[in-house]
């Protein structure tokens, strides 16, 4: 359909910026089946047998990756790249945007004017108007967002930890008390949007988060 799903510029490519991303852009169009990748080490793993933080996270509401092994192999998106690459310096230039937070609220308007105003030469339609006839012709296998109640901690960066024998657990740069025994383990979990949420155990289908402490 050659919809843009979501465009957001940040300070860097890694796991935090990839999990308050993907559950974005999931949200508004819903689940794929399977996601294009590249070999970066974010979605390939030292180990075939073995699973990313962010493999894992996609795995959990059933969704696979496909590996692309050169850039020439993902031509649509490299080509979608090379469009926003050609507009938005002198975009941003004009409007005086030097920052990504600045330029993200317009960045959104202009993917979605995109979408549902510009023909795209190659399928002569817009790309809203693909998604439409592909979901009238059901060529479209897109799943709603699930009402789990997992989600943010899924999309969260994760890490197991133990109670100090002072009663108390690392929040970023302090130190908080969690009314658990000295020496118990248990997981935190670093949100996209800076907050910290502490679990007792990972996220497993068919039972439901047991959190311990949150901080905003």
């Amino acid at each position: 359909t050659r919809i843009c799903t979501g465009a957001k510029i940040y300070h860097g490519e890694d796991l935090s910026a990839y999990l308050d991303f993907l559950p974005s852009a999931f949200a508004e169009h819903g689940l794929p089946l399977e996601l294009y990748v590249d070999c970066h080490s974010l979605f390939f793993p030292q180990r075939p047998d073995a699973l990313t933080q962010l493999g894992a996270a996609l795995q959990f509401y059933g969704i696979s990756l496909r590996y692309a092994r050169t850039p020439q192999a993902k031509g649509k998106i490299e080509r979608q790249h090379l469009y926003w690459q050609g507009r938005l310096p002198a975009i941003f230039a004009a409007e005086a945007i030097a920052s990504p937070e600045k330029a993200n609220s317009l960045l959104n308007e202009l993917r979605r004017h995109r979408n549902a105003r510009e023909i795209h030469r190659e399928i002569g339609h817009t790309p809203d108007a693909a998604a439409a006839k592909a979901r009238r012709e059901k060529r479209c296998v897109l799943r709603p967002m699930p009402k789990c109640p997992w989600w943010p901690y899924v999309w969260s960066v994760r890490s197991q930890i133990q109670v100090g024998p002072d009663g108390r657990v690392p929040a970023g740069s302090q130190r908080i008390r969690v009314e658990l025994a000295p020496g118990s383990r248990l997981f935190h979990c670093q949100h996209p949007d800076g907050s910290i949420s502490f679990l007792a155990h990972p996220p497993k289908a068919g039972e439901r988060p047991a959190l311990i402490l949150q901080i905003s």
